[in-house]
């Protein structure tokens, strides 16, 4: 059976609908689908629709809490930390979002940091959307260790990621949105599911050994060894440590609560007004764009992007053409609509 299509206005109505009546509240389940049908509509599948069967356990176990409330505090005007209360990560970040382009437009500048949220998902939504606001969007995210270290046994660190997200007149805004790791925990199981081998030097076992079988694959390994873990230590500083909600430290003591899954994140909005660069600032990104793609090719078949481009152009065509879901998980989503009384949306 091939992939099932789902128009993705459709497919997001439905998860909202998932999500609303395992006990979400209206306004969060829309948001928790709109970043998960983000993710889907640009090709990041392992944060898309596939994500829904495990949100909808975390939030069955109280893992996640369906009706989080989210207090913010500020000693500056250009900073705030936000406590999610286990919050699905998609509400707790568009919350810190929205919270620090207010900021931003305010005073040039806006941080927020957020502690004790769940799976904050594709954080290139997030400085997405601060870059359609105009603003230069940066986040990172710590959470729970899942990653090799170099000279460690096991898992050591986590797969933070990194994203920055940059408006330029006329294009889809420059969008880096990577992990520390050299793959992704979901990429393992699309290789597993796919009976296909590992990339050399992604995945390992649960000891550390490095292993190309999706099978035995229990831990990437870190992006450029040690520089990706390197990254990963300094982002659980920047956000975990700083809030003071240590995620590392706690997870390898006798802590009781250091396994409780939570992540933290800190997000950035830069107003290139504050810089004296307001007018000119999106254009002369577009036109560096512009210039990196007119540079000589390498090979005549070489086509060059600059990053975000890909996602933007597979999101214009699954927009047209709706959002690809496997049998496995459609078969997944079959279970928890009849579980929860939702009727299943269209498929072609």
């Amino acid at each position: 059976m091939s992939k099932i299509l789902i128009p993705a206005d459709d497919l997001r109505a439905f998860t909202t609908a998932l999500f609303t009546a395992a006990g979400v509240t209206e306004d969060h389940a829309a948001t928790i689908s709109a970043v998960l049908t983000w993710a889907g509509l640009r090709g990041v599948d392992s944060h898309g629709t596939s994500r829904v069967p495990r949100y909808l356990e975390l939030l069955d176990s109280g893992e996640a809490n369906r009706d989080p409330v989210l207090a913010f505090s500020s000693t500056s005007p250009a900073v705030a930390v936000l406590d999610a209360d286990r919050a699905p990560g998609p509400v707790a970040l568009t919350a810190a979002a929205d919270e620090a382009i207010s900021r931003a437009s305010a005073s040039g500048i806006g941080a927020v940091g957020v502690r004790r949220t769940v799976h904050t998902g594709a954080i290139g939504y997030y400085t997405s959307r601060i870059a359609d606001a105009g603003l230069i969007g940066i986040a990172f995210v710590a959470g729970m260790p899942n990653m090799a270290y170099p000279g460690v046994k096991g898992a050591a660190v986590a797969t933070s990621p990194l994203s920055i997200a940059v408006p330029a007149t006329g294009h889809p805004p420059a969008l880096l949105d990577m992990a520390t790791a050299g793959i992704a925990l979901g990429k393992i199981a699309q290789f597993r599911n796919a009976g296909r081998p590992l990339p050399e030097g992604t995945a390992a076992t649960a000891d550390g050994t490095p292993t190309t079988d999706p099978n035995l694959a229990r831990m990437p390994l870190p992006l450029g060894g040690a520089k990706g873990a390197g990254m990963s230590l300094v982002f659980e500083l920047l956000t975990s440590v700083l809030l003071g909600a240590p995620i590392l430290s706690s997870f390898h003591s006798d802590d009781p609560d250091g396994r409780a899954h939570r992540q933290n994140a800190l997000l950035l909005a830069l107003n290139p007004a504050a810089f004296g660069n307001a007018a000119d600032f999106a254009p002369a990104v577009a036109t560096t764009l512009e210039t990196l793609k007119s540079l000589p090719p390498a090979t005549d078949d070489a086509d060059i992007r600059y990053p975000g481009e890909s996602s933007a152009s597979i999101a214009t065509r699954r927009t047209a053409d709706g959002i690809p879901v496997t049998p496995k998980l459609w078969a997944e989503l079959r279970i928890a609509a009849e579980k929860l009384g939702v009727p299943l949306p269209a498929t072609t």
